[in-house]
């Protein structure tokens, strides 16, 4: 979990103090789960294809403890919001209402068998909210893992990815697919994260040493639910249009560049570009792992441009913000890739450098950008974290 470092140990000691302070009693148990940053593989979760990713060191720390009656208190220690709810009455989903992804990991905790009781809880991260490094995510985890610890349940850990994976879909809104909640829960300190969704497993492959990875924050906050969901409806379309003439296609997974171009005919041009970004980063992910086992960091470098690229060419997920930032990133001889990083139509980008020169090119993009727009952006160095734990 990262335990040695001094921001994870304030946090800890935060969350558990402001525990004490608000509820009079010591928590139970405390959930931890770290943000991600996606390397390779844009929206190909639902698609059945490949994501390298990496969990990092920022978390989400969920401290709770069981409490007499029906009355749940969420108290939120960053922005001292408390929120209230009947734990056998929810109601629907209020649009921005955080308490929400509680709520969510509630019911999918129960249909899963584990019987909640009602409880106090102090929420304390710091993940960048909306950003693309997939806070929802980190929050579900660690609220998953805490509350399991309250009823005296554990689940497998591809069931609390699906419960997750459901919180979103079914009481959010939101149709996402399983990558942020694997990535939160199988990370791995120093090492990239592979995850094969046809499959639903994992496996970790190593980082050269020497090398980290800066996050950009283009500061454009995003709310994914009607982009995501569009973006998914073209990737059907796609794939319906292409099985009708292909055999044995059962996914976007399933399709080469070659085949695609071939049905391309009748193809509206919003899905062609979508199923061209997913078929080509299903490429790009096999070619990265190619290239880290070769020690070929620079051509896994372009394949972060490339990808890039394409989600601004073809799947439109990226904006004016994004785009200037890893145009930057490109004149600027100390970064390797960069690409806008999540679900896009904002949040971050994530850029590859030695890990020497991470500070130094951080600042240096922030104040070129600040030059040329005015606006300030924020940089934050990442390092591969292990995965979601009760601590």
């Amino acid at each position: 979990m990262g335990a040695s470092a001094p921001a994870y140990r304030i946090m800890k000691n935060e969350v558990r103090e402001k525990f004490i302070a608000r509820f009079g009693r010591e928590p139970s148990c405390i959930g931890c789960a770290p943000g991600r940053l996606e390397i390779l593989g844009n929206h190909t979760d639902y698609n059945q294809g490949t994501v390298l990713s990496v969990a990092v060191d920022r978390y989400i720390l969920f401290a709770a403890a069981p409490t007499e009656g029906t009355l749940c208190t969420l108290a939120d220690a960053d922005f001292g919001e408390d929120k209230q709810f009947d734990i056998g009455n929810f109601g629907p989903h209020v649009k921005g209402d955080w308490s929400g992804y509680v709520k969510g990991m509630v019911l999918a905790l129960r249909k899963r068998g584990v019987d909640v009781p009602a409880f106090n809880a102090v929420l304390r991260g710091n993940v960048p909210l909306s950003a693309g490094m997939s806070s929802s995510a980190a929050l579900e985890m660690s609220v998953g893992l805490a509350l399991c610890s309250l009823a005296g349940k554990e689940l497998p850990w591809l069931e609390m990815a699906k419960a997750g994976q459901e919180c979103e879909n079914t009481y959010i809104g939101a149709n996402t697919g399983l990558l942020d909640q694997f990535s939160s829960l199988r990370g791995k300190a120093d090492c990239l994260i592979y995850s094969d969704f046809r499959t639903l497993e994992t496996s970790t492959i190593a980082m050269p040493a020497g090398y980290a990875f800066v996050v950009i924050n283009s500061m454009v906050k995003h709310f994914l639910t009607n982009e995501y969901n569009d973006r998914r409806v073209g990737c059907q379309k796609a794939l319906e249009h292409i099985a009708k003439r292909i055999p044995g296609v059962k996914a976007l997974r399933d399709v080469s560049m070659a085949q695609l171009e071939e049905c391309a005919s009748g193809l509206d041009a919003v899905s062609y570009g979508c199923a061209k970004h997913v078929v080509g980063e299903i490429e790009r992910v096999a070619a990265g792992i190619a290239c880290l086992n070769s020690g070929d960091i620079v051509g896994f470098g372009q394949l972060m441009f490339q990808s890039h690229e394409s989600s601004r060419l073809n799947f439109k997920n990226s904006c004016d913000e994004l785009d200037e930032i890893v145009a930057l990133a490109k004149a600027n001889p100390l970064c390797l890739g960069a690409r806008l990083s999540g679900g896009g139509f904002g949040g971050i980008s994530v850029h590859l450098v030695k890990a020497g020169d991470a500070n130094a090119y951080a600042k240096t993009i922030v104040e070129q950008y600040r030059r040329k727009t005015g606006a300030t952006l924020q940089d934050i160095i990442c390092v591969p974290s292990d995965g979601a734990a009760l601590i």
